[in-house]
């Protein structure tokens, strides 16, 4: 079971500026990792100022993992899975079993999504290959976990990888679903679990969407700034 950190807060209270203060914050919490072999996955779009503060703060390498949310055909904000890069899914039966959800529409949604992944992997890393992962620790960062259905999908595939250890770390989650993940990874960091969610959004005053451009110039920036370090 993976060994949990989280501060309790105040419900309703706004935490953080933007997502690279909370990456501040969530770096100064992972401190123990440090000076280690550790490599940094953003989840995009949103994650990844998030992870790009974490990895300044670590002196960590930065890369992205890129997952999906599969939304149910006729009512795609609501998600029936994830799938991930690699590529790794997981699905709520539940939900597709109430809203009779067939496996044809699953394929129809999983591929599509699968194209737009294949488009931001090639957007965001070129030429570059996927990261080596095995013998690292790797942390998983988004900026928030609400259903946790895309970090599952992230957790699966990258332990494909066979990584030393796993740490999902992120700004803001629920207590359930915190405990949901226990078992999937070596440690888990939330600077903050409400019992009431309501949006991740609403921990930020500054919760705009994140470009494609900006997540291209954070990675940029990071390699960067690493080879800057090690010259």
């Amino acid at each position: 079971m993976a060994h949990v950190s989280h501060r309790e807060v105040t419900v309703g209270h706004r935490m953080f500026a933007d997502r690279r203060e909370a990456g501040r914050q969530l770096g100064r919490a992972l401190i123990h990792h440090a000076g280690t072999n550790a490599i940094v996955l953003g989840l995009p779009r949103g994650g990844v100022p998030v992870a790009a503060e974490v990895a300044h703060v670590l002196d960590a390498s930065l890369d992205v993992w890129v997952v999906r949310k599969l939304g149910v055909p006729f009512q795609p904000e609501l998600g029936m899975g994830a799938i991930a890069e690699g590529p790794s899914a997981v699905l709520d039966r539940t939900i597709m079993s109430a809203l009779d959800i067939s496996q044809q529409q699953l394929v129809e949604v999983a591929h599509r999504e699968m194209d737009e992944i294949h488009r931001r992997v090639e957007r965001y890393r070129g030429a570059r290959p996927v990261p080596d992962l095995r013998g690292h620790t790797v942390i998983i960062v988004d900026d928030g976990i609400a259903t946790g259905g895309t970090m599952r999908a992230a957790i699966r595939a990258v332990k494909k990888q066979h990584p030393e250890r796993l740490v999902v770390a992120v700004p803001v989650a629920t207590p359930s679903t915190i405990e949901s993940l226990t078992d999937d990874v070596d440690e888990i960091v939330a600077l903050h679990t409400p019992d009431n969610l309501y949006a991740i959004g609403l921990w930020y005053e500054d919760f705009r969407q994140v470009p494609d451009n900006q997540v291209i110039r954070l990675l940029d920036e990071a390699r960067q700034w690493r080879t800057a370090r090690s010259s």
